[in-house]
């Protein structure tokens, strides 16, 4: 039988991280075994159900390279893949288990369920259902179940879990697991509103769906006894399952919107790269080798490998996250980066640049930032004029003669062709030579005219990008307008 996984996710909100990741090695998992990836949503409970997240969902693992063979959006042989729309099918395998004895009615009100919780709780009872003391098919006669089902009246139905047994299952990821009955509950299977809930739900569909592999979060390793009581009222073959470890804020608390962004939509408007995002997610409790970091997604296919994913649980460790980022700020082709920075600069109110500009931008930058949009932020001075300066570092190597040198050193710029770097330090070189200083006597004042700060690539890497006219505009600038102001500020401040 051919390798089937499901991504199964509820839509509740924003796809973040963590979905991301069961998303991921699922989509991983059946690529290396040449089977299928399918999308399935979890939508039964219909209070949580937020407008939009099956959309956001969709075009996230898009947005990553993630495509599904089968789901809502592109149709499969094993629809339809919204359970909302599957409800019949619950109902009908939810009844066949009452007629197999294998489930029950329970006509209990909410008041009386937690008039039972509460006694438990004062007995020093952990809470769970007491089929034997409660209103359901074990203390009604038949004849009153018939009449209250007949009338209409609310009620579940609720898995008939034995009462001495150990139930085990094979873990991919943890070995074996084993549970003992009494620690599991009467669980609800089929609500009085005719809904499913999750678990009856998810076996029904991982059955019939064909699913050979379950792949999820560890959150879900106490409800995988049940399921598997469940697959055997059925009489069918379960799926291997595969528990993933926990995801971890770098304090090891959990994962959560409190201790930053989360969701997928976050860190691709933040300017994450969608390769550095996924290498980063694939890296969270699994790595294929210890002497690499970047891998390209079909090198991850050909890796992965359920059986050496981690225990533990997984550091989402921001700084880890920007150091990818980088590496791939300082592959990734510069047309590409050019297209993709522009609406960056559109946002700041910034003009539109030719492409040939905006990749040399880069080039001078990207060493030097983790994400592209601060090459918008940091460089601001490649595509507006500085609007303001660091006087305290201008103050610093000021010296008297240096409205001269400036008013010399435009007519040298002016005649300095080509107008690269290397020319430039040259010339400029030779300009403070034969005034008897040496080159940083003006080549800080150069950048903080030029760039308004005291840090940034080289400057005449720099001015070779700004380009003549725009280096001596704005110096001519300075001169005239700025140069006014540093001399009042050097007045006051002396």
């Amino acid at each position: 039988m051919s390798t089937r996984v499901r991504f199964a996710p509820s839509p509740t909100g924003l796809l973040h991280i963590g979905g991301l990741r069961t998303a991921l090695y699922n989509f991983l998992f059946a690529r290396h075994h040449g089977g299928s990836f399918i999308l399935r949503i979890e939508d039964t409970d219909q209070e949580r159900t937020v407008p939009g997240a099956v959309e956001n969902i969709i075009e996230m693992l898009r947005w990553v390279g993630l495509e599904f063979d089968e789901g809502p959006h592109v149709g499969g042989p094993y629809g339809p893949y919204v359970q909302s729309q599957r409800l019949e099918l619950y109902r009908q395998q939810a009844h066949l288990l009452v007629e197999r004895g294998s489930a029950y009615y329970a006509f209990d009100t909410p008041e009386e369920l937690e008039r039972m919780r509460e006694h438990q709780r004062r007995a020093g009872i952990a809470p769970k259902y007491d089929r034997f003391s409660m209103r359901n098919s074990f203390t009604l006669p038949p004849e009153e179940v018939r009449r209250l089902l007949s009338e209409g009246a609310p009620a579940v139905i609720r898995l008939l879990v034995p009462l001495d047994r150990q139930i085990c299952f094979h873990d991919l990821i943890r070995g074996e697991i084993s549970v003992h009955s009494r620690d599991i509950d009467d669980q609800v299977l089929l609500k009085s509103d005719g809904f499913p809930t999750y678990h009856l739900a998810n076996v029904v569909d991982d059955h019939f769906m064909r699913i050979t592999h379950v792949i999820r979060g560890e959150e879900w390793i106490p409800s995988t006894p049940k399921h598997i009581l469940l697959y055997e009222a059925f009489g069918w073959e379960p799926p291997q399952f595969a528990h993933l470890p926990l995801l971890l804020n770098p304090d090891r608390s959990k994962l959560s919107k409190r201790h930053g962004d989360v969701a997928v939509e976050d860190f691709r408007r933040q300017g994450y790269f969608p390769e550095a995002l996924l290498n980063f997610v694939a890296l969270l409790g699994w790595n294929p080798t210890a002497d690499r970091e970047l891998f390209t997604l079909d090198e991850l296919i050909a890796s992965f490998e359920l059986t050496k994913v981690n225990r533990a649980p997984a550091i989402v460790d921001r700084n880890k996250l920007d150091w990818l980022n980088a590496q791939y700020l300082r592959r990734l082709p510069l047309e590409r980066l050019a297209r993709e920075l522009q609406p960056y600069l559109s946002q700041l109110g910034y003009p539109e640049f030719p492409q040939t500009y905006l990749m040399r931008a880069i080039a001078l930058l990207r060493e030097r930032v983790n994400r592209l949009p601060e090459i918008a932020t940091f460089g601001d001075y490649l595509f507006i004029p500085p609007r303001s300066y660091d006087w305290d570092y201008f103050r610093k190597h000021w010296h008297e003669d240096l409205p001269q040198w400036l008013e010399e050193l435009i007519r040298v710029l002016e005649q300095t062709e080509p107008f690269h770097a290397e020319l430039l330090q040259q010339r400029i070189r030779e300009f403070t030579e034969s005034r008897g200083q040496p080159l940083r006597a003006l080549v800080h004042p150069l950048r903080l005219i030029l760039t308004g700060k005291s840090v940034g690539a080289g400057i005449f890497e720099t001015m070779e990008v700004l380009g003549k006219s725009e280096c001596i505009r704005r110096l001519r600038e300075f001169l005239a307008s700025q140069l006014p102001i540093f001399m009042e500020y050097l007045r006051t401040a002396v």
